[in-house]
């Protein structure tokens, strides 16, 4: 209740990150076993501190394990009044988000951490990790200072979901901002003298929608999405617009389908800008920027750390459901690194929208399973 209370936004992690080191100060953690990477300093937006990272030594022979979550909430969840409603948190204020992705993950690792700290429980060497700016592009994750972590060899994440899911895969993300720049007139007196780069922009979403390109795609066996989600241009409506930005993505379980995506969407704006012309033959031009945001992975059925995960499950008398996910996760780029990581619910649903709510049961049960899974149990 107190985490999801906390303003924290992408970028602005920082009271969160005080919050944390307070509580297991105050559990007796040593000061020099909590430590701040750099990975701030190279994300795209400007950050006011890295990741979060407290190791334990083991106290007894095992592979180390990580256990992780993020501390960003999207912006509409600023503000929030956690109160308990029944079975079930909600915010007070029906203006915002309730903040449970991912501050109930928070505090399942964080609790996790404070139950061995206080009741000394024998457990493996161990690393909690808690990330910066998943929410605008799992930047924390992509960035985390590796050698910080101590080479853990099994990681567990706690996002959204139910306590019994266990997502074992997720798909790959790439970014793309368009800029189309067309020529400016007067839109009354001599418009045939513009170019518009509204036009072009119109002329080639519509031919992603009529091919297929836009939204699901499903072409033969193979799957994806795109979007285009961002589109900003023109000041007034008496002049011609001469310049607009836009930005899409593209996601596949299938990198080289992902390519194929992209491929569509520029060539859907290159074939439009030809298109579209002014009186003398003029065109528009067009311009790409791309980056792959995150790659797409699937740990295979008899990985030790999906093993490790269902039994902690059953342990609490739940049965695990395995899922792969169709939404970028920290996951991705902690096995990006090496780091087979599955990604575990802790009673999160509506996520980034003013309905969210924290199942309290669940909740619960996600702090069990994470603390068998802290203790190696």
């Amino acid at each position: 209740m107190e985490l999801m209370a906390i303003p924290g936004p992408s970028g602005q992690e920082g009271a969160v990150a005080e919050y944390i080191v307070s509580k297991l100060r105050a559990a007796g953690a040593d000061a020099l076993a909590i430590r701040s990477d750099d990975a701030h300093k190279k994300t795209p937006l400007k950050g006011q501190i890295g990741n979060l990272i407290f190791q334990l030594p083991g106290t007894m022979r095992a592979p180390r394990r990580l256990l992780m979550s993020h501390m960003d909430t999207v912006p509409i969840c600023v503000g929030s009044k956690p109160v308990r409603k029944g079975p079930l948190v909600r915010s007070a204020d029906r203006n915002t988000g309730l903040g449970a992705d991912d501050r109930a993950g928070v505090a399942v690792t964080l609790a996790a951490a404070l139950a061995i700290l206080r009741q000394g429980l024998p457990h493996p060497p161990l690393t909690f990790l808690w990330c910066i700016q998943e929410e605008v592009g799992l930047h924390g994750a992509r960035h985390a200072q590796l050698g910080l972590l101590g080479k853990p060899r099994l990681a567990f994440n706690w996002d959204g979901g139910a306590a019994e899911k266990v997502t074992i895969g997720a798909t790959g993300g790439y970014r793309i901002k368009i800029d189309i720049a067309g020529l400016a007139a007067h839109a009354g007196a001599a418009p045939e003298q513009g170019v518009s780069a509204v036009a072009i922009a119109s002329v080639a979403i519509a031919d992603l929608v009529r091919d297929g390109w836009h939204g699901l795609i499903v072409k033969g066996k193979h799957r994806g999405t795109s979007n285009v989600g961002y589109i900003h241009g023109g000041e007034a409506t008496n002049v011609v617009t001469d310049h607009v930005e836009l930005k899409a993505e593209a996601r596949s379980h299938e990198p080289a389908f992902r390519a194929k995506i992209v491929s569509a969407i520029e060539a859907a704006f290159k074939k439009a800008s030809r298109e579209v012309r002014n009186s003398e033959g003029i065109t528009g031009r067009v311009s790409f920027e791309g980056r792959l945001d995150y790659e797409a992975f699937l740990l295979a059925s008899d990985e030790p750390v999906v093993l490790a995960a269902e039994q902690a499950i059953r342990d609490v008398g739940l049965l695990p459901e395995r899922y792969v996910s169709n939404g970028g996760l920290d996951a991705n780029w902690m096995t990006a690194h090496g780091i087979p990581t599955v990604t575990l619910g802790c009673g999160q649903s509506h996520i980034h929208t003013t309905k969210e709510c924290l199942d309290i049961k669940a909740f619960e049960s996600a702090c069990e399973i994470a603390l068998r899974l802290a203790s190696g149990a």
